[in-house]
């Protein structure tokens, strides 16, 4: 049997695989980050052939050409992409020999992307899983409005065709691998599960079990938003990655923090939100590495914007900067570490935020008014526009996390208590609301309790 080795990347919901023999390796869509790749190729003693794309990717700077230059390896992508570097272009059919017992057949799948590729992992027994990336996921498939929205429909057509054509290429016991689906926005819908077969799939997966124009008008009716940064990545992906760099960025001291703050820039908290309510400098945004910290920092900060990082450690610092390079931010301009007290210029400049949870939003709306917190004049909501259809709290406001910082004077005038699904970005939003001046509270609870708690619902028609 080949051993197939998982590479996780949690914050961004991707994952990419190292497949051995014990001998040799191929790897298929590494992070750019691949230090990691290395690191466990190390590890099991094994020589990397070949570095395999399943197409160009939207969410994540990709490390592929990096670790082909590192390795020797074959960089393997689509013929048909228009691709600024050399590479191995294969198409459907072709089969890649990594040795005697570790093959890659390549099977052509359109649907996420126009030249997307899916590889069939095929040993001495024969067919033991096919590598999926952004075509069958767990439960669903690769959105397919990614390169347009004008290209949406036919890249959905083309995407139930690719899964059908696969499913009936494979027996049912064949493992599915994809490269996205692990709370991606590269999916249509969200995925379900941690592991999965063809058999399965077939089960389970709409894209298996509705007809062509079902499938199709379920998946356009159920595309949400994705991030501002996607628009980048392909374009870099396309022209060739930098090499990545993990040096740590330049050392600010009080002082420096201190003016950043005045002018405005983004300076990123990256304590969890708890420590953050506690104590925090003024006027900073509060984005902790206990949540998906890149995915919101990239979507809200305009493209190029000077970023300032601030950790208890530097670990924090590095893990964070790791995080960031994945999705091409890679000029920091700075980083601060240790408590807010020692990082303030002046003790007025520390902050803190009340929080509460749905229990007391009940109250506030009820009447039953808690003397230690403002008021909930405004609730707002910073969930997703697919979250806020699916069920909201009568009477909020609701401004997505990513469009509010260009819409903060929409908010309607008084106390604003804030809530998203988790209290994640509900701090995030509440740093951004309190650096405009704004009197808020941190609802720090799980929407799915709202209900239980006494909080009026509805939905949107």
């Amino acid at each position: 049997m080949i051993d197939v080795e998982v590479i996780e990347t949690s914050s961004l919901g991707d994952r990419s695989y190292l497949a051995t023999d014990g001998e040799v390796a191929v790897v298929v869509d590494p992070q750019r980050d691949v230090d990691r790749v290395l690191a466990l190729a190390g590890r099991l003693g094994v020589r990397i052939t070949h570095v395999v794309e399943t197409h160009v990717h939207n969410d994540y700077v990709s490390g592929g050409l990096e670790l082909a230059r590192l390795t020797g390896a074959a960089y393997v992508l689509s013929a048909e992409d228009d691709l600024g570097f050399d590479r191995t272009g294969v198409v459907d059919g072709d089969v890649l020999e990594a040795s005697p017992r570790l093959r890659l057949r390549v099977l052509g799948t359109p649907g996420h992307t126009f030249h997307h590729l899916s590889y069939v992992l095929e040993g001495p027994d024969g067919p033991q899983g096919v590598f999926t990336g952004g075509s069958l996921l767990y439960g669903t498939t690769g959105r397919t409005d990614l390169l347009g929205d004008e290209h949406a429909e036919a890249l959905a057509r083309a995407q139930h065709a690719s899964a059908a054509s696969m499913a009936d290429a494979l027996p049912d016991g064949a493992q599915v691998w994809p490269t996205h689906g692990f709370g991606s926005f590269c999916t249509a819908t969200p995925a379900s599960g941690d592991d999965s077969t063809i058999g399965r799939e077939r089960e389970v997966n709409p894209v298996l079990r509705l007809a062509r124009d079902e499938f199709v008008r379920e998946t356009l009716s159920g595309l949400g938003a994705y991030p501002a940064y996607y628009a980048h990545m392909g374009a870099l992906n396309t022209a060739g990655p930098a090499p990545v760099d993990l040096r740590p960025p330049t050392t600010a001291d009080p002082a420096e923090l201190e003016r950043r703050l005045a002018d405005g820039e983004w300076v990123v908290d990256l304590r969890s939100r708890k420590a953050y309510l506690a104590s925090h400098l003024a006027g900073t945004v509060s984005l902790g590495l206990d949540g998906p910290m890149a995915t919101w920092l990239g979507w809200m900060a305009p493209h190029g914007a000077p970023i300032t990082l601030l950790g208890d450690t530097p670990d924090q610092v590095a893990q964070a900067q790791r995080e960031l390079v994945r999705i091409g931010v890679d000029r920091l301009v700075a980083a601060a570490t240790g408590d807010p007290h020692e990082l303030a210029v002046d003790p007025a400049r520390l902050g803190e935020l009340p929080s509460a949870g749905f229990a007391d939003l009940a109250g506030e709306l009820d009447g039953r008014r808690s003397a230690d917190l403002p008021p909930a004049e405004v609730v707002l909501d910073v969930r997703l526009g697919t979250e806020w259809d699916a069920s909201h709290v009568r009477g909020a406001v609701h401004v997505p996390l990513p469009e509010l910082p260009d819409r903060l004077d929409e908010v309607p005038a008084g106390s604003v208590w804030v809530h998203c699904g988790s209290g994640y970005r509900a701090t995030a939003a509440a740093s951004l609301l309190a650096r405009a001046g704004r009197t808020v509270v941190v609802v720090d609870d799980m929407f799915t309790d709202a209900a239980d708690a006494g909080v009026p619902l509805t939905t949107t028609p």
